[in-house]
C-alpha cells in the first residue's frame, strides 16, 4: 500500500509537472530530501521516482514561457564556477571512473538547483519551496524526536538510507538547519494552532539530532542557540525558552550520551577525534600536491599511508571544508566558501533591507532564519561530510530567490493575492525599494 501510493503521488506530479513545471521542483525536492521511497517495502524502493521528476520538470522547462535565466545573483555564479570545477577536478582525478557514481548524483543535484533558479519567480514559488524542504526533513525529525523521547535518548536516530543523510551526524545536522526554517514558517502562520505544531515540531527535531549522539550537531545546535539569541529582540524570552528546552531535554540522555559528549573537551584521548584530525592533514597533503585535487573523494589507502600523522586507517573528512579541500584542492575550497559567503550576504541585504517593506516583510524574516541556518551549517559541517547535499543549495535558492523578488517590487506583479493574505500582509503602496535594486518603477508598473 506505502509503495502504490508514493508511485501514486510521483505519476501525478510529474504529468502536472509537464504544464507547470515549478511543480515539478517540488516532488523532486520532497524525493531528493526526505527519500520516501526509502521507507517503502516494495518496488518503490527502488523505483527510479528521482529521475521521472527530474525528466518531466526538464520537459516542462523546456515549454514552458515562464523560464528565466537562473543566473540571478553572485552565489548562483560561484555555485556555477564550482561545479565547472568540480567536474574538471573528477576528470584529473586519481579514479574518475570510481567516482563517477558520486559526481553523477552530485551534477544531478546541482542541475536540479538552476531549474529551481529558472522556473521560480514569486512568492507563492518561494513559499512552496520552503515549505516543501523545511517539512520534507521536519517529518522525519518529529519522528525521530519520538523515538528519542519514548526510549529516553538510549538508540541513535538515523536518516533515510541510500541518502546523503542516512548516517546520524548527518542526519542531525540537517535537522538543526532547518529549525531556523521551522521558526520562519511559525511567523508566517496565523493559526494559533499552526504555529504550536511547528514549536513542538522545533523541539523533536533537537530531540531527534540529540538522539543522534552526534558531537557536530552539539556544536551546531550551541551555535545556532547563540545566534538566535542574539537576534532575538526578546532576548529575556528566548532565554527563558532555551532554559526550557535544555531542562526538559537533558536529563532524559542516557549516562552514554553525556559520556560521548564529554569527549569534545579531551578529543586528543578519543580515537575516533584523532582518526578525523589524521584525515584533515592527509586533506591539507593532498591539496597542496594535487593542483586539482584528488577528485570526488581523497580516500585512497595510499594518500593515508604516505600522509597520514597519527594512523594510516582510510577515514571519510568528517568535514566540508577539508573534504572540498582534499577533494577538489584549494581553489575548489574558495569558490566552496564564496557560495556561502555570497549567500550569507544576500540573506543580511533582505534582512536588513525587507524588514521596513510591509509587502517583504517576510522576505527579511526569511533572510534572517537563512543566516542563522548557515551559521549552524558552518559549525557542524566543520565535522560532517555534508558538501553535496541538497538543503544549503536549497537555503541559497531561498536568498536569491527572495532578493530577487523583492529588487523586482514583486508585491506589485505577484498574482497570488489571496496568499498574500494568508501570510498576514496587506497589499499597500510602499515606499522606494532601497539602494541597490535593479528594478525601476516603470518596469514594475509603478
Amino acid at each position: 500500500m506505502r509503495d502504490l501510493l508514493i508511485i501514486m503521488l510521483v505519476a501525478a506530479g510529474a504529468v502536472m509537472a509537464l504544464k507547470r513545471p515549478w511543480i515539478g521542483i517540488m516532488l523532486w525536492t520532497w524525493l531528493s530530501i526526505m527519500n520516501p521511497h526509502r521507507y517503502a517495502w516494495g518496488f518503490a524502493a527502488s523505483a527510479p521516482v528521482a529521475m521521472i521528476a527530474a525528466l518531466s520538470t526538464l520537459v516542462g522547462l523546456l515549454f514552458t514561457q515562464e523560464r528565466q535565466s537562473p543566473f540571478k545573483g553572485a552565489p548562483v555564479w560561484f555555485l556555477a564556477a564550482f561545479v565547472v570545477w568540480m567536474t574538471i577536478s573528477w576528470l584529473a582525478g586519481v579514479d574518475p571512473a570510481g567516482d563517477q557514481a558520486l559526481w553523477d548524483r552530485s551534477i544531478k543535484i546541482f542541475l536540479m538547483t538552476f531549474v529551481a533558479l529558472a522556473l521560480l519567480n514569486n512568492k507563492h514559488h518561494i513559499m512552496a519551496f520552503v515549505w516543501v524542504t523545511v517539512g520534507s526533513l521536519a517529518i522525519l525529525g518529529a519522528k525521530g524526536g519520538l523515538f528519542t523521547v519514548i526510549t529516553g535518548g538510549g538508540y541513535r536516530v538515523w536518516g533515510p538510507s541510500g541518502s546523503f543523510i542516512e548516517g546520524n551526524n548527518e542526519f542531525a545536522l540537517a535537522l538543526i538547519m532547518i529549525i531556523p526554517l521551522l521558526h520562519f514558517l511559525q511567523l508566517q502562520a496565523r493559526n494559533k494552532w499552526v504555529r504550536h505544531g511547528i514549536s513542538a515540531t522545533m523541539l523533536l527535531c533537537v530531540a531527534a539530532s540529540l538522539g543522534s549522539h552526534s558531537r557536530g550537531a552539539l556544536l551546531a545546535i550551541v551555535a545556532m542557540g547563540a545566534m538566535f539569541w542574539w537576534r532575538s529582540p526578546r532576548k529575556g524570552l528566548m532565554s527563558v525558552l532555551i532554559v526550557v528546552a535544555v531542562l526538559a531535554l537533558a536529563p532524559m540522555m542516557p549516562e552514554s550520551w553525556w559520556s560521548r559528549m564529554g569527549t569534545i573537551e579531551t578529543y586528543q584521548e578519543d580515537g575516533s577525534a584523532i582518526g578525523r584530525i589524521n584525515a584533515w592533514i592527509v586533506a591539507w597533503e593532498v591539496a597542496t600536491r594535487y593542483f586539482f585535487g584528488s577528485g570526488m573523494s581523497y580516500q585512497y589507502a595510499e594518500f593515508f599511508y604516505a600522509y597520514g600523522t597519527y594512523e594510516t586507517t582510510v577515514r571519510a573528512a568528517h568535514s566540508i571544508y577539508f573534504q572540498v579541500l582534499g577533494n577538489h584542492g584549494f581553489i575548489g575550497l574558495g569558490l566552496f566558501l564564496f557560495i556561502w559567503f555570497t549567500t550569507y550576504h544576500t540573506a543580511g541585504w533582505l534582512r536588513k533591507h525587507a524588514r521596513d517593506i510591509p509587502e517583504a516583510k517576510w522576505a527579511g524574516n526569511l533572510g534572517a532564519m537563512i543566516q542563522v541556518g548557515l551559521v549552524g551549517y558552518a559549525a557542524g559541517g566543520a565535522f560532517l561530510s555534508l558538501a553535496y547535499f541538497d538543503l544549503p543549495y536549497n537555503m541559497m535558492v531561498m536568498a536569491v530567490l527572495a532578493r530577487q523578488w523583492v529588487e523586482n517590487r514583486g508585491w506589485e506583479r505577484d498574482p497570488q493575492a489571496p496568499f498574500l493574505e494568508y501570510a498576514g500582509l496587506k497589499r499597500r503602496s510602499s515606499s522606494a525599494i532601497p539602494s541597490g535594486a535593479t528594478a525601476s518603477r516603470s518596469a514594475s508598473g509603478a
